[in-house]
C-alpha cells in the first residue's frame, strides 16, 4: 500500500491516459497493417496465387494483432467508464460497422481457400478489402468527431443524452472534416499495409505494394497538413475555466469548459508536443523516400514513426480532454474528471506492469520464428495448409 500512497490519483490519470495512447498506437501499428494489406488485396494481386501471398504475409499475426483492440476497448471500460458510455453509445452504429467487418475477416480468412472456385475466391477477397479499408476510415472519422466535438451532455444525475435523431449517429459522423481526417487514417494504414508488404513479399506482389503504398503515404501527409490548417484556423477548441483539481473526484460536471478560438494554443502553451506532428509528417515522406528507392526494414519503421507521430498529435494536442462536448462544454470528458476510482487504477496498472511484458515478449517471439518472406513458392508448395 506504500506504492499506492505514493501514486497520486493525479499522476495515475495521466499514467492512463498515456496508456490508453499506448493501447491505440499499438494497434494501429499490428493490426493497422493487417488492415492495410486487406485494403491492398485487390490490386497487388492480380492472380490466385499472387493475392494469396498478400494474404499470407498477415496470415500468422492477424489473430494476435488483434488484442490490441481488445486491450484498448478493456481499458476504455475499466479506466475511463464515462468515456466508453458516452463513445459506445453515440457511436454506435459506426461500432456495429466496424465489429462487423471485424467479424467478416476471420471468416474470410478461413473459408477463402476452402473451395478452388474463382468466383468464391474474388467474393472473399473483396470481403478483405471492405474488411480492412471500412474500419480504418471508420476509426478516423471517429477521431474528426472528438477532434470537433461530440453532441452530448450529462443531466444532473449524471445521465447521458446524446442529441440527434438514431440515424444521425452514423450520418451524422460524416462531416466533412471527419471524412478528411478519415482519409488520413485509410491512406496511413495503407501506407503501412504496403510497407509490410514491401518487408514480406516479393516480386510483383513487392512490386505494385511499393507503387501503392508510396501514393498512399503522399496522401496520407498531404490529408493531414491539410487537417492540421483546418484545426488551426477552423476549428473551435476547449479549455478548462479556472482554477481546479486535478486529483478530485470523478464528476463529468466537476469543472467549467468553454470553447477557444483553436486548439493550437496547446502549442503555446507546451510548445515541445510540436515533435510529435513533425514525427508525423516526416515518417510518412521518409516511408515515401524508403518506398521509392526499394528499401523495406526502414521503410517499416518509417511508416510506424509516421503513425505514431499522427496518432500521439490528436492527443498531446487535446489533453487533458479526451472527448468535448459540443452541446455542452462542461459537460465535456476530460482525464481529470471521467476516470475511475484511485484504487481501481492503482490495481490495474499492477496488473498491467505484470503482464504487458509478457505479451510484448511473446508477440516478439511470434514475428521472430515467422520472419521471413513468403514467396509464391510457399504458397504453391504447400497449398492445403496455407490460406
Amino acid at each position: 500500500m506504500i506504492l499506492h500512497e505514493l501514486l497520486s490519483y493525479e499522476l495515475l490519470r495521466v499514467i492512463w491516459w498515456g496508456l490508453l495512447g499506448v493501447l491505440l498506437i499499438g494497434f494501429a501499428l499490428t493490426d493497422g497493417f493487417d488492415m492495410g494489406v486487406g485494403a491492398l488485396i485487390p490490386f497487388v494481386g492480380k492472380t490466385d496465387v499472387e493475392r494469396r501471398v498478400a494474404i499470407n504475409t498477415v496470415g500468422p499475426v492477424w489473430e494476435g494483432n488483434q488484442v490490441w483492440f481488445i486491450l484498448g476497448g478493456g481499458a476504455i471500460f475499466a479506466a475511463w467508464p464515462p468515456l466508453y458510455a458516452v463513445s459506445f453509445s453515440g457511436f454506435y452504429l459506426a461500432m456495429f460497422v466496424v465489429l462487423a467487418a471485424f467479424i467478416v475477416r476471420p471468416v474470410a480468412f478461413k473459408y477463402r481457400s476452402k473451395r478452388d472456385d474463382p468466383r468464391w475466391r474474388n467474393a472473399w477477397d473483396w470481403a478483405l478489402f471492405a474488411s480492412g479499408a471500412i474500419p480504418a476510415l471508420l476509426f478516423g472519422v471517429a477521431v474528426g468527431n472528438v477532434i470537433q466535438g461530440v453532441p452530448f451532455h450529462f443531466t444532473d444525475d449524471l445521465h447521458t443524452i446524446y442529441e440527434g435523431a438514431w440515424y444521425m449517429k452514423f450520418v451524422g459522423l460524416l462531416d466533412p472534416f471527419s471524412i478528411l481526417a478519415g482519409v488520413v487514417s485509410l491512406a496511413m494504414l495503407v501506407m503501412h499495409g504496403g510497407a509490410w508488404l514491401t518487408l514480406k513479399a516479393e516480386g510483383v506482389v513487392q512490386h505494385r505494394a511499393r507503387a501503392i503504398g508510396s501514393v498512399a503515404a503522399l496522401v496520407a501527409v498531404g490529408a493531414y497538413a491539410a487537417a492540421g490548417i483546418w484545426m488551426a484556423f477552423g476549428i473551435e477548441g476547449y479549455r478548462i475555466v479556472g482554477d481546479y483539481v486535478t486529483g478530485g473526484p470523478s464528476n463529468p460536471l466537476h469543472f467549467e469548459v468553454e470553447k477557444t478560438a483553436t486548439w493550437f494554443t496547446a502549442y503555446t502553451d507546451r510548445p515541445w508536443i510540436v515533435v510529435a506532428p513533425v514525427m508525423g509528417i516526416l515518417g510518412g515522406l521518409l516511408t515515401f523516400l524508403g518506398m521509392r528507392a526499394g528499401r523495406e526494414v526502414s521503410t517499416l519503421l518509417f511508416s510506424k514513426m509516421a503513425i505514431l507521430g499522427v496518432i500521439s498529435s490528436v492527443g498531446l494536442t487535446m489533453f487533458p480532454f479526451i472527448m468535448p462536448s459540443s452541446s455542452d462544454p462542461r459537460s465535456s470528458l476530460t482525464v481529470w474528471n471521467s476516470s475511475s476510482s484511485h484504487l481501481t487504477l492503482f490495481i490495474m496498472l499492477v496488473v498491467t506492469a505484470i503482464f504487458m511484458p509478457l505479451i510484448l515478449m511473446y508477440t516478439a517471439w511470434v514475428y521472430k520464428i515467422l520472419w521471413g518472406k513468403v514467396t509464391e513458392a510457399d504458397v504453391t508448395d504447400n497449398s492445403h495448409s496455407v490460406y
